[in-house]
């Protein structure tokens, strides 16, 4: 295979090309240019002369008498030696002339007409009997003013071409010295963008320039890059999945892509840290960003984005999972002495005893869950309160959905989140707390929306921090089984909003949460007893 050029010799290669091409043409501009000059300072040399002899008294006055003893061509002559022109040609209105530097044509008539007869004076290249020739011609006007004819001066052209050329070698001297010049700047040119490439050449280049792009747009994990002004320079397709970009928005500032919020302030440096958690409408991301720097100089930084939703749901799931089977575990040590009291009492004979004591124990239970059952109608949703009383239980706190609670819509999807989270954080709030530990649930259906409040004996809220709880990320405990803190309310809070709903934390002492939901339009749950 052919080898490719080198940067150096393609920079060398197209900068000459330029200049080659750019110093024809100047040259040849720069050439029919001065030639055009030349021939107009000729022009106006050669009428100069005219003008000389026709204001001489002399040629003036034979002129205006027929020029009878030749004076003319005496006073013309001297005038053509004495200015090195090639000839000086005095003739009347009738197109004769008087003289001529050939004397056989003194007293011929000229072929083209007599045009200073205007009384104007007329330049141009006159082809002539002399060949051709920078011609200026001047009317000739007798003693009172007459126009009596003109006179024509010329200075050959070959004598123009002459002058020219003499030009001309400074001309490609300058030339040359641009070639030159333009040699060694591309050779300067070319190792400077060498250094500049780290000695990379084009080909080299654009295959590393390919492997970038295909990397970058082929991993799964979002990155995004910012120049030192803090400008987006580079989005790969999994940051604008992840960040709901549509367009790279490459050039713009955080500012005009983001809103404001945790979000911004992670990818923009100013809540630093590494593994920043921040929720998007659509994702829970890990954000590090790390500044770019090249030879000791800062060039911009970089953020790269991992997408741990399905991860974080599945690690949720399971530690609510674990809680329960934690609290069941613990139940069944209590089940399973009432089992060996019942069969104690049917070892006895006690068969009616044991019967009183069945119903008493399964009662208590059956009972709660059917009360529940018939004023929440969504089961999963009653389902959700029997299992958080029965973990609350083991926890050593009290859970309790009011009386007045009542839901006979379906509610929204998200609702089994929103009710989920609020509890569990209500939950942790009270594990500390002094005995009585307890928590409220209360949910009241009113003319198509919903109120869900969840309230608890802990030490609240302070009013300072009443619009902070719902910030991604800010919490005021530590981590527990690997899980980050201060999700459960920033989502709460986001699925709320997308509903077009409001929560409000309002102040301690004793947390509580208010969550105002929009019902779906449907049609009321009949109710099954």
């Amino acid at each position: 295979m052919r080898r490719p050029h080198t940067l150096s010799s393609l920079v060398l290669g197209y900068v000459l090309a330029i200049l080659v091409v750019t110093m024809v043409l100047g040259f040849a501009l720069y050439t029919q240019v001065t030639r055009d000059q030349f021939d107009r300072t000729t022009e106006r040399e050669a009428l100069a002369v005219a003008q000389a002899v026709a204001a001489d008294p002399a040629v003036r006055a034979e002129m205006a008498t027929g020029d009878r003893n030749g004076e003319v061509q005496r006073v013309a002559e001297r005038m053509r030696l004495a200015t090195g022109t090639a000839y000086v040609v005095v003739i009347d209105r009738a197109g004769v002339r008087h003289s001529h530097p050939n004397p056989a044509l003194v007293g011929r008539r000229i072929e083209e007409p007599v045009v200073a007869l205007d009384g104007k004076t007329h330049v141009g290249i006159d082809p002539g009997s002399l060949t051709d020739s920078a011609n200026g011609k001047a009317p000739l006007t007798a003693p009172d003013g007459t126009v009596i004819g003109e006179v024509s001066a010329g200075i050959l052209e070959r004598n123009v071409s002459q002058s020219f050329w003499t030009e001309i070698p400074s001309l490609l001297a300058y030339t040359g010295a641009a070639l030159l010049a333009g040699v060694v700047v591309s050779l300067v040119l070319a190792r400077r963008l060498k250094r500049m490439t780290f000695g990379l050449e084009l080909d080299e280049l654009a295959s590393l320039l390919q492997e970038r792009e295909a990397t970058l747009h082929g991993i799964r994990e979002g990155v995004v890059a910012f120049d030192e002004h803090g400008r987006l320079s580079m989005v790969n397709d999994e940051a604008r999945r992840l960040l709901g970009w549509r367009h790279a928005a490459i050039g713009e500032s955080l500012e005009e892509v983001l809103p404001e919020g945790r979000l911004r302030d992670v990818l923009g440096g100013v809540a630093p840290g590494i593994d920043q958690v921040v929720l998007t409408d659509e994702h829970l991301l890990v954000a590090n960003r790390m500044p770019v720097r090249v030879r000791g100089r800062n060039i911009g930084s970089v953020v790269t984005l991992r997408d741990r939703t399905e991860l974080e749901a599945l690690l949720r799931e399971l530690d609510s999972v674990t809680g329960l089977t934690d609290a069941l575990r613990a139940q069944q040590h209590e089940f399973s002495n009432r089992l060996h009291v019942l069969s104690v009492l049917v070892g006895m004979g006690e068969t009616e005893e044991a019967m009183a004591y069945l119903d008493e124990i399964s009662a208590g239970s059956t009972a709660q869950a059917e009360e529940l059952r018939s004023r929440i109608a969504p089961a999963s949703l009653a389902a959700l309160l029997l299992a958080k009383i029965t973990i609350a239980a083991e926890r050593d706190v009290h859970l309790t959905v009011s009386d007045d609670s009542r839901l006979d819509e379906p509610g929204p999807d998200a609702l089994l989140t929103i009710v989920g989270n609020l509890v569990d954080n209500a939950l942790d709030a009270v594990a500390e707390s002094p005995a009585p530990r307890s928590v409220t649930v209360r949910l009241v259906q009113d003319s198509g929306h919903l109120t869900v409040s969840v309230t608890d004996s802990g030490p609240g809220v302070g009013a300072e921090l009443a619009h902070r709880v719902f910030q991604d990320g800010y919490t005021t405990k530590p981590p527990r089984n690997g899980l980050p803190r201060g999700l459960g309310l920033a989502l709460v809070h986001r699925l709320v909003t997308r509903l077009g709903g409001r929560i409000t934390a309002r102040p301690g002492p004793g947390g509580a949460f208010v969550a105002e939901l929009p019902l779906p339009a449907t049609k009321t749950l009949v109710e099954h007893r």
